[in-house]
C-alpha cells in the first residue's frame, strides 16, 4: 500500500528532478506559474515571479506525488514492481500534461503553447512520471 505521505514526499522529490531538467533543457523563460502569478496575483512582469512561480511549481508537484499515492490505492493499481510502478507514472505524468496544457495554459493563462513549448512540457512531465514511479515502488514500498 503506498502511503499518501510518502506520495508527497515523491513528488517533492520528483518535482526536484523534473526542475533540473526543465533549467538544463529549458530557454530561461518563467515557467507557466510565474505566468499565474503574474497574471491573478502581481501586477509586474512574470521574469520578475520567477521564486514564486517555482514555490507553486514545487506546491503543485507534491500535491500531485501525493494524488498519485491515494489513485494507486483507491484503484489498486499495481506498482509492486518497476514495470507496474512506470507504466502508471508515465500514465500519471501524460494526465498532468495534459491537465497543465489543456486547462492550465490553454483556459487560465489564455496562452495557446507552441510546438516547442509543447514537447519541453511533455517531456518534463513524463520525467516526473517516470521518476515518481520508480519512488513508488522503490522508496514507498
Amino acid at each position: 500500500m503506498v502511503a499518501i505521505v510518502n506520495g508527497l514526499v515523491g513528488g517533492f522529490v520528483t518535482t526536484i528532478v523534473m526542475s533540473g531538467f526543465m533549467m538544463a533543457m529549458g530557454d530561461d523563460s518563467p515557467p507557466p506559474t510565474a505566468l499565474l502569478w503574474a497574471k491573478y496575483v502581481g501586477e509586474r512582469r512574470p521574469d520578475q515571479y520567477m521564486m514564486q512561480g517555482m514555490i507553486l511549481h514545487f506546491l503543485y508537484g507534491t500535491i500531485g506525488g501525493g494524488v498519485f499515492a491515494w489513485l494507486v490505492n483507491v484503484l489498486d493499481l499495481s506498482v509492486a514492481m518497476l514495470g507496474g510502478g512506470l507504466l502508471w507514472g508515465i500514465v500519471w505524468g501524460l494526465i498532468l500534461f495534459m491537465i497543465g496544457a489543456g486547462f492550465w495554459m490553454m483556459t487560465v493563462l489564455d496562452i495557446s503553447p507552441d510546438r516547442q513549448m509543447a514537447i519541453s512540457f511533455g517531456v518534463f512531465h513524463l520525467v516526473y512520471g517516470l521518476v515518481l514511479g520508480v519512488w513508488v515502488v522503490y522508496v514507498t514500498l
